[in-house]
């Protein structure tokens, strides 16, 4: 459903080996307008995509203080806003070798400055925008302009 008095953001990503190259896709949708956003990366995991396509998203907003509605298709990304995991990663300073601090630490820096629901939608099942955020990070990650993740690290 797309959020009538807010914006609404889908995020997707990919990572073709995990970790290996990847990348991010996110359309944001704003009083019947939308704007798509991608990039893709040397070296990097799936979740570390999933979560980097919301930090995108709220990094592109030039306005604080909106509604908005995020849907993604990573467990991993919803579980841990709905379910507070991540207020507990925080408090405990990600203790007990939680991964990709630096990506969630950046999400709750920027999301202090909205109100933010996230959604859960089942990957590859013909929701459009969600279809198309899969074709925007698959894309980039077997694209040409591919950065480094400089948070990655590699699991000894």
């Amino acid at each position: 459903m797309i959020n009538g008095n807010g914006l609404t953001i889908y995020t997707d990503g990919a990572a073709r080996g995990n970790p290996g190259r990847g990348g991010y896709g996110a359309i944001l949708i704003w009083k019947g307008q939308s704007k798509e956003i991608s990039q893709g990366y040397i070296h990097t995991t799936n979740n570390r995509m999933e979560l980097m396509s919301v930090i995108a998203a709220l990094e592109s907003l030039s306005r604080a203080d909106l509604n908005i509605e995020v849907y993604s298709d990573s467990k991993y990304v919803v579980q841990a806003v709905s379910e507070r995991w991540l207020d507990k990663w925080i408090a405990t300073d990600f203790k007990g070798g939680k991964k990709n601090k630096d990506l969630w630490t950046k999400y709750h820096q920027l999301a202090k400055h909205h109100t933010i629901k996230f959604i859960w939608v089942k990957g590859h099942a013909s929701n459009p925008y969600n279809q198309r955020c899969d074709e925007l990070a698959t894309a980039a990650a077997d694209g040409k302009n591919l950065i480094e993740d400089l948070g990655y690290q590699p699991t000894p």
